[in-house]
């Protein structure tokens, strides 16, 4: 049973992510080795992990009181209704800031679960066992948690880094393609502003990668949490650099937006069709070449997702889509803030556009 480590310090923590095949069954052990003790846990569960991959983690959790919270893990209940109803469960049960609580599932419940962790006595002990690619190789590294309102998504939230990551392949294998593609978009998108490299291993494994076969998928997660870490540590609290993570993502929480969160465009899906309308802008304002456009398309055409703008919107959505893409959290003025690409691995970090240039940008797409 390989496990591959990697440390991840920040100003306000220093943790580790354990990356391997089974090792939920060696979660007792990690948590002795990392010197991390409660008495009492709550452990969050989102409702898709298999019921057997659940009895293992919870028998190896070894504490005097655990209990459990089953969480429906969608984008409707990544909400303030659901975080006060967790708080109030843990209040009643008296947690003390030693005290601890374990997120198991995917992004959204991590999310929701570590903006629990931070708010409950101003911090209390985190631990996230991510259950898809997505939360993998995205979501469960670098301390972003929040929940979503009618303004927009993520837009209520806090920073808080958890207190120890454990990422086990074997949780994938229970996953249906659309979700092992929804990972595959934030492996894309970090190959894409890292370097050539990068891209150029999961443009030859991709195949390898989809199907979870070793070493190429442990290889693909660590790539990601690498690229993940050296943002982080940089620029902890996204004043500038750590911006750089969210391309694609301007468009993709807009798309998102737009649908209510529908079942019909889910995140991963979101973040391709981000990705593309984001490398498709570069070109269009002339900073991104075609040959490396194309490149681009052609891998993501390769894989075969069938994800294009005109299947989920058309014109009568652009006022829509602009207006969320405005109240994204990362805008400060009435122009739209984009990360763009120069080429693979050179990314563009605070550039703004006028609506109307955006406009045009999606009338031109939607009208093909």
């Amino acid at each position: 049973m390989k496990i591959t480590k990697l440390s991840i310090k920040t100003k306000s923590k220093k943790y580790k992510i354990f990356i391997g095949s089974n090792i939920i069954k060696k979660i007792s052990s990690i948590l002795k080795i990392e010197n991390i003790k409660f008495k009492k846990c709550l452990i969050i569960l989102d409702k898709n992990v298999p019921k057997k991959k659940f009895s293992i983690i919870k028998n190896r959790i070894k504490c005097k009181e655990k209990f459990i919270y089953f969480f429906n893990a969608n984008e409707k209940n990544k909400n303030q209704a659901v975080v006060n109803n967790i708080l109030n469960f843990i209040l009643k049960k008296n947690f003390s800031r030693t005290d601890c609580i374990i997120s198991v599932g995917g992004g959204i419940t991590g999310d929701v679960s570590g903006f629990v962790a931070s708010i409950y006595k101003r911090g209390i002990k985190f631990i996230n066992i991510p259950s898809t690619l997505l939360a993998q190789v995205d979501s469960s590294i670098g301390g972003k948690t929040g929940i979503n309102n009618n303004f927009g998504k993520n837009l209520i939230g806090s920073f808080y880094q958890p207190d120890l990551v454990i990422s086990d392949i074997n949780l994938l294998k229970s996953l249906p393609r659309r979700e092992i593609i929804c990972g595959y978009a934030e492996i894309l998108k970090h190959a894409l502003i890292s370097n050539t490299k990068n891209f150029k291993f999961i443009d030859n494994n991709k195949n390898k990668i989809l199907n979870l076969e070793s070493p190429f998928i442990e290889k693909a997660i660590m790539d990601s949490c690498k690229v993940k870490k050296q943002v982080v540590e940089n620029d902890e609290k996204e004043k500038n650099y750590r911006k750089v993570l969210n391309f694609g993502h301007t468009f993709a929480h807009a798309y998102e937006a737009t649908k209510g969160y529908s079942k019909r465009l889910n995140h991963g899906e979101a973040v391709i069709l981000g990705i593309l309308s984001a490398i498709k802008f570069s070109y269009y304002i002339n900073i991104l070449q075609k040959k490396q456009l194309n490149k681009i398309i052609n891998h993501i055409n390769s894989l075969n997702f069938k994800i294009y703008i005109n299947k989920f919107f058309n014109i009568k959505d652009i006022k829509k889509i602009i207006k969320f893409m405005l109240l994204d959290k990362k805008n400060s003025s009435s122009k739209i803030n984009l990360i763009l690409i120069k080429k693979i691995g050179k990314p563009i970090t605070n550039s703004h556009y006028k609506i109307e240039k955006v406009t045009s940008f999606l009338r031109s797409k939607l009208l093909k």
